[in-house]
């Protein structure tokens, strides 16, 4: 399903229990798309290496076309909180994270992607995905991980 380029997207929501990242524009769902996630899914990151998604209000900060996968747009974790809790646990929280599409030179089919948690802690779409995604996101725009 194909959204016109003309929709404004608003915010990004992503449910981690349903495997779904959801385009908003104005509380309505413009474009829904299933995602991979980090292997260890259940609960907030906290620290580098723990193979989670973080949960929590960020921002799309800068989009990166050179990269091991293929297009991605990098998520402003950590924020202070973040940062503020790993370090109470003496611990480096990270920071490489983002939605991106199949690793580079990836053979297998796109439903791939999909099918299991696969990620250091990144949001996986597939490549086709991912263009349509960076077609109708902007720089700056919000995004709500939800547990």
């Amino acid at each position: 399903m194909s959204v016109p380029s003309a929709v404004s997207v608003n915010k990004v929501t992503v449910d981690k229990s349903k495997r779904r990242l959801y385009l908003m524009n104005n509380d309505q769902v413009v474009r829904e798309f299933r995602i991979a996630l980090g292997k260890r899914p259940v609960g907030h990151k906290v620290y580098e290496g723990d193979q989670r998604t973080p949960e929590g209000i960020y921002k799309l900060e800068f989009v990166m076309e050179d990269s091991q996968f293929y297009r991605s747009i990098h998520i402003s974790y950590p924020n202070e909180q973040d940062v503020a809790f790993a370090q109470r646990l003496n611990l480096n929280p990270g920071g490489d994270i983002k939605i991106h599409g199949q690793k580079n030179g990836e053979l297998r089919p796109s439903k791939f992607v999909q099918s299991f948690d696969w990620t250091d802690g990144c949001i996986a779409l597939t490549n086709e995905e991912m263009d349509e995604l960076l077609s109708l996101v902007k720089v700056g725009t919000p995004i709500e991980i939800l547990p």
